[in-house]
């Protein structure tokens, strides 16, 4: 059985989604494969792909870690929203992992350069029209990226106070939680 047969899914279902990347986690070798998919734009692929490689970093983030350079260097130029919201969510975990939990072994893959484009990625999808789950990850990532970086705090600030009226109930909650934590830490 191959990736493409696993990617094969027809509906989205979280149940289809979790066989795929159970799949991969039995077959980390795959992972590139995986992330050729993910990051090719194809419509009939990519977003499976990306669902698929969403599971897979939840339950095993660190498969990513030897792919982070081919990760960021493509990561701008997904634009399709159903691939973009699963690739915010695996930053969002970075992020937190890097940031929060400390985690050592990210800590010395994740690069400078990485967290660039990283930050880069996060502010167009708060400044494009992306759907709120998308918007509300970037949120939390530069909230993260800006205890390293204080201008990113201070950018993401005035964004969220300028979009937090006519948002989303859920872009108002969680902006208004990250407004809280920028005031926590100044």
């Amino acid at each position: 059985m191959s990736l493409l047969a696993q990617l094969n899914f027809e509906k989205a279902y979280r149940e289809s989604r979790m066989k795929a990347a159970r799949w991969v986690l039995n077959h980390p070798k795959t992972l590139p494969e995986l992330l050729t998919l993910a990051f090719k734009n194809d419509a009939e692929i990519s977003h499976k792909a990306n669902w698929t490689l969403e599971f897979v970093c939840l339950e095993r983030l660190a498969l990513l870690y030897p792919h982070l350079d081919y990760f960021f260097e493509h990561l701008s130029e997904v634009t399709e929203e159903s691939s973009v919201r699963p690739l915010s969510h695996i930053c969002e975990l970075l992020s937190i992992h890097y940031y929060h939990k400390k985690n050592k072994q990210l800590r010395l893959v994740l690069t400078a350069s990485h967290k660039s484009k990283m930050t880069e990625c996060c502010f167009d999808w708060l400044l494009t029209e992306k759907k709120v789950a998308c918007q509300v990850r970037a949120m939390l990532c530069l909230f993260y990226l800006g205890t390293e970086h204080q201008w990113i705090h201070s950018e993401l600030k005035a964004i969220l106070q300028a979009n937090i009226p006519k948002g989303s109930a859920g872009y108002q909650s969680r902006g208004k939680k990250v407004l809280t934590m920028i005031r926590t830490l100044n």
